[in-house]
């Protein structure tokens, strides 16, 4: 059964009362989301993309429109769209993102002719007034991106869907299954389904997908670039640290700096010129994650001020955007927050792939499968708490045989990912109307 078919087919009431409600709430969540933009100092022609305006042209040729919630999600399609473009010169990409931080780290690393965009809130006519303007040639929502505004009014607008990357947690498929006709009708918009993994595959199947659309694949941000160095910083912080054992905490979240920070107490019991470098997942917050570091009788140095950590510097506090991968060129070993409160974890390909050796908290649900591989193999290492996390730490500072190990794995672990590229390319490249 085609898509446009489905479409006649199956709209539900319940379809019907969400369009309703997404007008009435419109006024209330464009209050917020363009508060949030404006307090980030955006000018007003972008708050604006929000309501469906566009800020920039439409170029001319096909548009391949690629549609991300975050920061992680973005960025995990960037190398991607770079092959597309290498594939396809003559194809023009759009990446729209919700939020500011993603807007402004994609436009650090754009890919040729690409630009950026925010996406329209989830009302009917907000989306019409965008899709009138860009116009997609093919649309692809990465992830769990299930807008049913954007979904319904972007097939009728004749434009191809992909879901890419396709990832449904256990609690968003039991909500689907409980409204399955629904489900059943904005699934059926979709061209094709590309997974994560198998068990995302079954599960879309299980609340109404097409067996026949359904290509289980591999996780996008394994085939993603890694994060990028600056040699000039990098430079400067081996400098400033004047070969002294160091070790990161990277994406923490409000919670989580204080095991961190025990960790590190402990830590400096035994290697008493350690440094910390924090990492927190949100920036803005580096006067609160100053001010725990100070509480807890602690030294440190922080990014944001330009300036560098000193030999009295006990913990580095990295608090800007764009700079991970620096941190983690100076540094294999590493701890990804999000994983030590109910968060689902952050990204393990991103240090991986500058080969360092990876520990987790137990909440990494959002990357299961993919730390289930990655511990089972011996490529990262769980802890549970403070002591758990100062314990492998300290590990790995004594023992560099077995710190190698754990590189050496996680480096053997992304090399198996490199050759699906070309097949998600290849996949989406097939569903471009000619």
């Amino acid at each position: 059964m085609s898509p446009a078919k489905d479409v006649a087919a199956k709209a539900t009431p319940l379809f019907a009362a969400y369009r309703v409600a997404a007008r009435a709430l419109a006024p209330l969540a464009w209050r917020k989301v363009s508060a949030k933009l404006r307090a980030y100092g955006l000018p007003e022609a972008r708050v604006r993309e929000r309501l469906g305006h566009a800020s920039l042209p439409r170029p001319q040729g096909r548009l391949m429109w690629f549609h991300a919630a975050s920061v992680g999600e973005s960025l995990s399609i960037l190398k991607l769209v770079r092959r597309l473009g290498e594939l396809d010169p003559g194809l023009e990409f759009l990446i729209t993102s919700g939020t500011p931080t993603s807007a402004e780290l994609i436009e650090k690393r754009m890919p040729p002719r690409c630009r950026h965009q925010f996406p329209p809130l989830d009302h009917p006519a907000y989306v019409r007034r965008f899709l009138s303007h860009w116009r997609p040639d093919l649309a692809v929502l990465v992830e769990s991106e299930l807008w049913p505004n954007l979904i319904v009014e972007t097939r009728k607008a004749g434009a191809p869907l992909i879901l890419l990357n396709a990832r449904l947690s256990p609690k968003s498929v039991a909500s689907w299954q409980k409204h399955h006709r629904t489900a059943t009708y904005l699934l059926a918009q979709f061209a094709q389904f590309i997974t994560q993994n198998q068990e995302t595959a079954d599960n879309l199947r299980a609340i109404g997908a097409h067996a026949d659309r359904i290509r289980p694949g591999s996780n996008l941000k394994a085939l993603a670039a890694p994060p990028p160095v600056d040699a000039d910083l990098l430079t400067q912080t081996q400098a400033a640290l004047s070969g002294r054992a160091v070790w990161t905490a990277s994406s923490t979240h409000r919670g989580e700096e204080e095991p961190v920070i025990a960790a590190h107490q402990e830590l400096l019991r035994s290697h008493p010129d350690l440094c910390l470098i924090l990492i927190p997942r949100h920036p803005e917050r580096g006067d609160e994650v100053e001010a725990l570091i100070t509480e807890a009788g602690l030294t440190c140095a922080r990014r944001s001020r330009g300036e560098m950590p000193s030999a009295q510097s006990q913990i580095y506090l990295a608090d800007t955007l764009g700079e991970t991968g620096t941190w983690y060129a100076a540094c294999p070993l590493v701890f990804l927050g999000g994983s030590l409160l109910d968060i689902g974890g952050h990204n393990p390909f991103e240090p991986s792939h500058h080969g360092c050796a990876v520990t987790t908290g137990p909440g990494y649900f959002n990357f299961a499968e993919t730390y289930g591989d990655m511990l089972a193999e011996g490529a990262a290492t769980e802890i549970a708490d403070a002591p758990g996390l100062a314990q492998q730490i300290g590990c790995w500072l004594d023992d560099p045989k077995t710190l190698e190990v754990t590189r050496t794995a996680a480096r053997t672990f992304i090399s198996r990912q490199s050759d699906l590229l070309d097949q998600t390319a290849d996949l989406l490249l097939a569903q471009l109307p000619k």
